[in-house]
């Protein structure tokens, strides 16, 4: 199947993928996710050093305006030079960018240098958490943190509506104004679904042996599940690339708090944790972003860049249409795809393994799925194909 495939790749260790991006022309055999992953890394960094080098320069504009307005003037041109040989330096550490022309062929995907959800506001596009803490008996719990009072947490959203109710909201197809904002809310029955983690690498891990090395492992705990993939810990490594998945069933709301550790293995004694996340996984999956399973740049049925998501994209497309009630998706020719009052163009063929071109509606599904906060009302961005960085 696809995900297996897509599991064999990231099993790969990562040295290879390094290598394969110094090609000038990317041959499709020889590229995998990691070809993918690491050409990215490189375009986050290069928009990580623009966005500095404009810092750097604004700062620098303004100095310069202080200076002019105090008498020194002399100083001012002290000043304007550090950033400036700062830029320099900048440019000589990477000369890497103008070949990157050649490499652009190869799709990439993004990589967030932070948690996912603080792109998103937290994904509490509707669903809020509250903590439930317990009340307090007596002395002994009025020096008890927060942290240690939390019995449960209550996941919802509270609105106030101005009676009679606005003629905005009442004139909105499909509305019951019984229910206000709550329209089309998932049913509270519990859920089952399945988790598939990837973990990439880590960096930067707090060194746990005398050595000032460690040898990390990853653990990953989420309802009575509990994983530690202990055999596979990697030697005196500071900075380990995994490239593993692990699939785990839950239940939501029961089971929603994932916890991904990394611990040190010790041969004696017990190992300690070198440091953990969490990620609220139902917040995820109720969201109106979609942070599922993220909207790749390419809609392809082979090679590296396979679609993953069990869902094509014509059929996000009219799930998402239907729910926001939103006129299409329709399909007309030369292209050409109409939602709500946008139209959307981009190729109708598509090739599969041996050559042979056919007739697709997804490209065009896709270019809208890309674009989805462009449509009014019922439109969001939606999570991409993405790897988050997890503190």
């Amino acid at each position: 199947s696809e995900e297996e495939k897509e599991k064999k790749k990231k099993k790969k260790k990562g040295g290879g993928g390094g290598e394969e991006a110094e090609e000038e022309e990317p041959d499709e055999s020889m590229l995998d996710w990691w070809s993918k992953y690491f050409a990215s890394i490189e375009t986050m960094k290069e928009q990580l050093r623009q966005q500095e080098a404009a810092a750097a320069e604004a700062e620098e504009k303004e100095e310069m305006e202080i200076a002019e307005g105090s008498k020194g003037q002399a100083r001012s041109k002290e000043k304007s030079k550090a950033p400036k040989d700062d830029k320099k330096k900048k440019q000589q550490s990477a000369p890497e960018i103008p070949e990157k022309k050649n490499k652009q062929k190869i799709d990439e995907l993004k990589v967030f240098n932070k948690e996912l959800e603080t792109e998103f506001d937290n994904f509490e596009d509707w669903l809020h958490t509250f903590n439930l803490l317990r009340g307090k008996i007596g002395d002994n719990d009025d020096n008890a943190t927060e942290e240690e009072r939390i019995v449960g947490r209550f996941k919802g959203s509270i609105c106030v509506y101005k009676v009679p109710l606005p003629d905005d909201i009442t004139k909105e197809a499909g509305y019951d104004p019984n229910f206000g904002m709550f329209q089309g809310i998932p049913s509270n029955d519990p859920i089952n679904v399945l988790v598939r983690v990837y973990i990439v690498r880590a960096t930067d891990l707090h060194p746990a042996d005398i050595n000032g090395k460690a040898d990390p492992y990853i653990a990953i705990k989420l309802g009575k599940t509990d994983i530690k993939d202990k055999e596979n810990y990697i030697s005196k490594q500071l900075n380990p690339v995994f490239g593993k998945s692990f699939d785990i069933e839950a239940t939501f709301p029961m089971e929603s708090m994932l916890t991904v550790a990394v611990y040190d293995w010790d041969l004696v004694g017990t190992d300690d944790l070198i440091g953990e996340t969490k990620i609220d996984l139902e917040n995820r999956y109720y969201s109106k972003h979609r942070a599922t399973c993220g909207v790749s740049q390419t809609y392809s049925i082979h090679g590296y860049n396979t679609w993953r998501d069990p869902m094509k994209p014509s059929q996000i497309l009219s799930k998402l249409c239907k729910e926001g009630k939103v006129d299409g998706p329709h399909f007309g020719p030369g292209g050409r795809v109409k939602v709500a009052n946008r139209v959307f163009t981009g190729p109708t063929e598509i090739e599969d393994e041996n050559g042979q071109k056919k007739q697709t509606d997804e490209h065009l599904a896709l270019a809208v799925l890309r674009h989805w906060e462009d449509i009014p009302r019922a439109g969001c961005k939606l999570v991409p194909e993405h790897v988050e960085t997890r503190p």
